[in-house]
């Protein structure tokens, strides 16, 4: 995203922040780009994923949501494995994919 569009920031409104840090962060990739991500906690929401594309008059949305923990276990048992089977630091399940 970053190297398709270097400023996120053009043509967005003012922000107003009243708590520090309550509108997001700010992600910044190899210095490119400037893309904000909002962050919600509260108790009982597991996960919810949405990514919101936007142009004038129109916006994409891409929405992931966990209704609860089990749909995590499958992952969490192919990294058992892979921690049992090999003698290795890997960050990150994508890298055993």
């Amino acid at each position: 995203m970053a190297e398709a569009n270097p400023d996120f920031t053009v043509g967005n409104c003012a922000e107003t922040e009243t708590i520090q840090g309550s509108r997001g962060g700010n992600f910044t990739e190899n210095g490119k780009g400037n893309i904000h991500i909002h962050s919600v906690r509260m108790p009982g929401f597991v996960a919810s994923q949405e990514v919101v594309f936007g142009a004038m008059g129109q916006t994409l949305t891409i929405r992931h949501d966990t209704i609860n923990r089990e749909c995590f276990m499958s992952g969490v048992e192919l990294a058992i494995k892979h921690v049992y089977n090999n003698n290795e630091f890997i960050y990150g399940l994508e890298n055993i994919l």
